[in-house]
């Protein structure tokens, strides 16, 4: 019995590190640095995270304090979102519009707490369609901005979020469920629904 459930806390830890390296998150700003302590091409750093910004100007304000516990946003669907510029009704009425819609600048969306996306205004980087991809390290005091960036941002295994998003059919802004055209997570919904639900900075 005790065997079993070792056997079972220990797949469950291996599962939950998998979510948290199979979704959009990127490499930390440690981890994409050359011998020669500079950024490594094709990866995120803080420090190029706004290298193909078309026009910074046009960019939403988005820090540490920007990031909430996931149960102060809207529920939609099994997803949280929010609006930074204080647009809430319209990111959520985006959100359900059953045959998609654009989501207004400001928007955030995320699925689980270490992982969220942004919408700046229109025109700040066309590729995106204006979102700007977030690795975020979650804590019980709060969030801190691990990575950040456009379509340079990669997870630990390689995979680009802004290639995974973009699969998206127009009419859903970059936003993946099932049925929008996405690739699925290779995670079950219940282990997504416990991280959830675990979020440290929930009362």
């Amino acid at each position: 019995m005790l065997n079993h459930t070792r056997h079972n806390i220990i797949n469950t830890f291996m599962w939950l590190s998998l979510l948290v390296c199979a979704g959009c998150t990127s490499v930390s700003a440690t981890e994409t640095l050359d011998s020669n302590n500079e950024p490594k091409a094709g990866l995120a750093s803080e420090a190029s995270t706004s290298l193909d910004v078309n026009d910074p100007d046009k960019s939403v304000v988005v820090t540490d304090d920007s990031f909430v516990c996931l149960s102060d946003m809207q529920s939609v669907r099994g997803f949280f979102v929010g609006n930074l510029l204080g647009n809430v009704e319209e990111t959520v009425a985006a959100a359900k519009q059953p045959a998609g819609a654009p989501y207004p600048p400001g928007s955030i969306v995320q699925l689980i707490p270490a992982e969220a996306m942004v919408k700046h205004h229109k025109g700040w980087n066309a590729k995106t369609n204006d979102w700007e991809f977030f690795e975020l390290d979650v804590k019980e005091e709060g969030a801190k901005i691990k990575v950040r960036g456009t379509t340079q941002v990669v997870n630990k295994f390689g995979g680009n979020c802004f290639e995974c998003h973009q699969m998206a059919e127009p009419q859903w802004d970059f936003i993946c469920e099932e049925g929008h055209g996405c690739d699925p997570l290779p995670i079950p919904d219940f282990l997504i629904r416990w991280t959830q639900r675990n979020d440290p900075r929930c009362d």
